[in-house]
């Protein structure tokens, strides 16, 4: 049945506990590298959910993620590195993750059965019309991911629903149903493998295009980090140079007057002053392309 195709036999798994361990790594890559390929035909999709998700940061909302087990690690990870990579703050992309912190040190399946935690955890974000919540689950089937997008609908928040099964209870709620049709795991049900493989590329694919849609992303340079440690500093240092022409002494002495942050330090870097360079993104809405050549 097409509810199970996560848990159906994969061609691969027969023999899988006895062949080489070099053929056994063999077929595992294989099957991660044919779950890559599934997120091609979902592009669409995922481009419908950046342009929303970006929307919603734009209006001072918020773009959550939300999920259980492996699907919600894949989550975590993407939402993690969104402060770092982006300059997003944190409590514009909250994270609803069953059984919460504690489920990351030791992870039990019971908590992505319990509606109430889901109600719990969606009054706990702060969500609210406008808003967008990514929500993730490998069967489309989860009960705290249907519970919580429920609930998002409900107050009128766009769910973008992450499902690998055609056909799927996430899939029919979701106001953009996201399908990655990632099929059979070699080792049967284990969706950390193709299906979390998809997963996070395709969160990849969402939050860079939400970066640069911010203008947080000019020419691949991550051009919205504030430089607060030795690492990032050099980073923008190189950035801000790169960007504006001129050496590393001078972006440094023009990421000193920005405290740090790279998108004002290019225009001052250029000749502004720092409340010119303000200025001018605020127009632009933290763009930097219309001052750029």
């Amino acid at each position: 049945m097409a509810e199970r195709s996560t848990e159906a036999r994969h061609r691969h798994s027969v023999g899988l506990h006895h062949i080489a361990p070099a053929e056994t790594l063999s077929r595992l890559l294989e099957a991660q590298m044919a779950a890559v390929q599934a997120v091609h035909t979902a592009l669409p999709a995922l481009e419908a959910v950046a342009e929303a998700a970006s929307a919603a940061l734009r209006r001072g909302g918020k773009m959550a993620y939300a999920g259980a087990g492996s699907s919600g690690l894949m989550a975590l990870a993407d939402c993690l590195e969104l402060p770092g990579t982006f300059g997003i703050p944190p409590d514009r992309t909250p994270m609803l993750f069953a059984g919460g912190a504690v489920a990351l040190l030791h992870m039990t399946g019971d908590v992505e059965d319990d509606p109430a935690l889901a109600a719990a955890d969606f009054a706990a974000a702060g969500l609210a019309a406008g808003d967008v919540m990514l929500c993730l689950s490998a069967s489309g089937r989860t009960p705290y991911a249907l519970e919580l997008a429920r609930a998002a609908k409900a107050a009128g928040v766009t769910v973008a629903g992450f499902a690998n099964v055609p056909g799927s209870d996430l899939l029919a709620l979701a106001d953009l149903p996201v399908l990655l049709d990632t099929g059979p795991e070699v080792v049967s049900g284990s969706t950390r493998m193709g299906a979390g493989t998809a997963q996070k590329v395709a969160l990849n694919l969402v939050s860079v295009l939400v970066g640069i849609r911010l203008g947080h992303v000019h020419d691949g340079f991550m051009v919205n980090v504030v430089a607060d440690n030795a690492k990032l500093k050099d980073r923008a240092a190189r950035i801000v140079a790169a960007l504006s022409g001129v050496d590393h002494a001078a972006a440094l002495a023009a990421l000193a007057v920005t405290a740090g942050a790279v998108k004002p330090a290019v225009l001052v870097a250029g000749g502004r002053s720092a409340a010119q360079a303000d200025d001018d993104l605020k127009r632009s809405a933290g763009h930097l392309a219309p001052y750029l050549g």
